[in-house]
C-alpha cells in the first residue's frame, strides 16, 4: 500500500503550527513562561525579568521581489518585522542574530547595503546584531531572531481580553497592501514596456514606504507607560486585522464586533483602492504587513488613549456572539479569518 501524503496547503500556516505544537508536546521547563502560540516565546531570566524570543524569515519570491525592493529597505524590514513581534509582548528588543541565504547573483555590495539597512533599523530600535550565519541558497533568504527583554509583570499576551473590552488599533491599516498593489502594477508595466517604462509612484510614496520599510510600533509602549495604560491582550497586525482579531478571540475565549466605519485608513490607501475599483474594507480588514498593534483595553482607560496614535475600532463580546463586522448601514456579517496564506496554491507570491 502506498503512503498517503497531505499537502501543507490543506492545513494552512496556522493549522500546520498547531499540528507541530501537538507533536512537540507540552513544555516542562519551569522557566518557560510561554512557548508556541503567541507573537514570541517567553522565558524567565531572573526573579522579575524575562526574555522574549522571536524568529521570522523573509524568502525571495514569497515575501519580496528584488526587482523592486532596494537592499537597504529589505534590511530594515527584516529587522522591523521581528521587532514588531517583541513589541507585541510589551517588551523591548535587545539583540538580533541574522542568517542569510545567498544566491549566486548576490554581490558583496548588495550584502553590504542589506546589512547597512539592518544596522540603521537596529540603531533606531536601540538594539544590535550579535551574530548569525551565511550559506549558499537557490534564492535569497533572510532569517532574523530577535531577543527582547521586559519585567515579567509587564508582559502582555494574546489571552487577556474580556467581553466589554474595547478593540483598539495603532496607526492605520491597509497601507502596506495598497503599496504592494502599486508595486506589482509597476512591475507589470515594466515587463510590458521594457525600455519605454517610466515609474509612476509619486502619488503613492506613503503606501509604498509602508510596504518596503514598515516600522515596528515601539512608540506605543512609551505612550502606554506615560499614560498609565495597560492593554489586557495584544498582537501585531502582520496578516491583517481580520486574522489577528481571530487570534486574540481564540486565545481569550471571546467574540468581537468590529466597526468597519472606524477602521483608520490613510488617504493614499483609499485612493489606491478606488483606482482599482476595489473594496476599501477589504484592504483594511484583510491586507497584511501593516505591523500595527491590535489590543484589548478596559473602557475606563479609553480617555487616556493618545488619539493621534490609536483608534477604537470595536468591542470584545461573549464568545457565543462570534466575530462580526458591522457596516455603515448597521448590518452585521461574520468576519472570516482570511489573510495572507503562505501555503495557498496560486497566490501572488510577493507579500507576507
Amino acid at each position: 500500500m502506498s503512503q498517503q501524503f497531505t499537502p501543507v496547503s490543506h492545513l494552512g500556516e496556522f493549522g500546520l503550527i498547531d499540528r507541530m505544537r501537538t507533536r512537540l508536546g507540552q513544555e516542562a521547563s519551569p522557566d518557560l513562561l510561554l512557548g508556541i502560540g503567541d507573537d514570541a516565546a517567553v522565558y524567565r531570566i531572573s526573579d522579575d525579568r524575562s526574555h522574549v524570543v522571536t524568529t521570522d524569515a523573509l524568502v525571495e519570491g514569497v515575501h519580496f521581489d528584488r526587482s523592486f525592493v532596494p537592499m537597504g529597505h529589505l534590511g530594515r524590514k527584516a529587522i522591523a518585522v521581528n521587532v514588531s513581534d517583541v513589541v507585541a509582548m510589551n517588551a523591548r528588543p535587545r539583540y538580533a542574530t541574522v542568517t542569510l541565504g545567498m544566491p549566486r547573483n548576490l554581490s558583496v555590495e548588495m550584502v553590504e547595503a542589506l546589512y547597512d539597512g539592518m544596522a540603521e533599523a537596529c540603531a533606531s530600535y536601540g538594539m544590535e546584531i550579535v551574530g548569525g550565519d551565511t550559506t549558499a541558497s537557490p534564492q535569497m533568504v533572510i532569517s532574523v531572531t530577535v531577543i527582547g527583554e521586559a519585567r515579567t509583570e509587564d508582559l502582555i499576551f494574546r489571552r487577556g481580553a474580556h467581553p466589554g473590552d474595547l478593540v483598539c488599533l495603532s496607526g492605520n491599516v491597509g497601507a502596506a497592501f495598497a503599496g504592494l498593489q502599486i508595486l506589482l502594477d509597476q512591475r507589470r508595466e515594466m515587463q510590458e514596456l521594457g525600455p519605454r517604462f517610466e515609474p509612476n509612484i509619486e502619488a503613492y510614496r506613503y503606501v509604498i514606504g509602508r510596504q518596503l520599510t514598515p516600522e515596528a510600533r515601539i512608540d506605543a509602549l512609551s505612550s502606554w507607560r506615560e499614560s498609565g495604560i495597560r492593554p489586557h491582550a495584544l498582537i501585531d497586525v502582520s496578516d491583517g486585522v481580520a486574522s489577528e482579531i481571530h487570534h486574540l478571540c481564540a486565545a481569550s475565549g471571546c467574540g468581537a464586533i468590529i466597526e468597519a466605519t472606524s477602521l483608520p485608513v490613510h488617504p493614499e490607501t483609499a485612493a489606491a483602492a478606488a483606482e482599482r475599483v476595489a473594496d476599501l474594507d477589504t484592504y483594511a480588514l484583510f491586507g497584511g504587513e501593516d505591523y500595527e498593534l491590535l489590543f484589548a483595553l478596559d473602557p475606563d482607560e479609553a480617555d487616556r488613549l493618545d488619539g493621534d496614535l490609536f483608534t477604537v475600532i470595536g468591542q470584545f463580546t461573549p464568545a457565543e456572539e462570534g466575530i462580526v463586522v458591522r457596516g455603515e448601514d448597521g448590518h452585521e456579517i461574520p468576519l472570516t479569518a482570511s489573510g495572507y496564506n503562505h501555503f495557498e496554491p496560486g497566490g501572488d507570491g510577493a507579500a507576507e
